[in-house]
């Protein structure tokens, strides 16, 4: 079931049992649970080379549910890997996707530019590419999740819409999708948002709730007394009570809809 060679499972065992949160605060453990996974390479749809980060649970004979992660707008760096290491120790296998080739920034004004950079068909050819990839795991139970945070919660909702993704979780990411968009998720939504964002502001939040139950579809939606990126240990506004809560909302939602 797991390809874990002997160095990645040592550095698990030595990561095992340190909350989450701590890992991602501390840029050298984030690097020894970042080098548990490896990259996976595939050619997309359109026929482009695209690379994510893989991590496998340990040894089982049941096949597991996927869940694929998107990034925030720094890229796919070691806090990412390591939130992918931790499902993996979850049980799940984690695939960490790459939507800005291989950059990785620590400035605003570069993530912004980043961003800026992205284009919109060849992010969602490479989520539906990801995301077919995915669902047809060898050791995969044919259950996909998809999770985001702020840039990444955005595109994490896209693609439930463009691919058959069986669970979403956005971490207070852009959520103005219209509901004849979201008529096409064919799995329920989880979402995470802080009152006192200044960016996903309550107001955005409202507007998705209502497309929402006009497109039909099953969502929680879960309000913190937070800013934005609240879940994120290495920002400002980091709660950790609330990243706590969220992080444990988070995997009761997938235990309950992949299994």
């Amino acid at each position: 079931m797991s390809d874990i060679d002997p160095v990645r499972r040592s550095l698990l065992a030595s990561l095992a049992g340190i909350p989450l949160a701590t890992i991602l605060a501390d840029p050298v453990l984030a690097q020894a649970a970042a080098e548990t996974t490896k990259t996976q390479s595939i050619t997309t749809e359109g026929g482009r080379p695209v690379t994510a980060a893989l991590a496998m649970p340990e040894k089982s004979a049941e096949r597991r549910p996927v869940i694929m992660l998107v990034h925030e707008w720094w890229g796919l760096n070691d806090q990412i890997k390591a939130v992918a290491a931790d499902f993996a120790r979850q049980g799940y296998i984690a695939l960490a996707v790459d939507l800005f080739q291989g950059r990785v920034v620590t400035r605003p004004d570069e993530a912004k530019a980043l961003v800026e950079k992205v284009k919109a068909d060849e992010a969602a050819d490479t989520l539906s590419s990801w995301a077919a990839w995915a669902k047809n795991h060898p050791n995969g139970n044919r259950k996909l999740g998809v999770v985001g945070w702020c840039f990444g919660g955005g595109w994490a909702l896209n693609a439930a819409t463009i691919a058959p993704v069986d669970a979403t979780v956005v971490y207070y990411g852009r959520v103005n999708l219209p509901a004849d968009q979201l008529v096409r998720l064919q799995g329920p939504v989880l979402g995470h948002f802080g009152r006192k964002d200044q960016y996903i502001t309550p107001d955005v939040v409202e507007a998705f709730e209502r497309a929402m139950k006009q497109a039909g579809k099953r969502y929680t939606l879960y309000w913190y007394d937070a800013g934005h990126a609240f879940a994120n240990p290495t920002g400002d506004n980091f709660r950790q009570a609330d990243a706590q809560l969220a992080w444990q909302r988070t995997l009761e939602f997938f235990k309950k809809e992949l299994g």
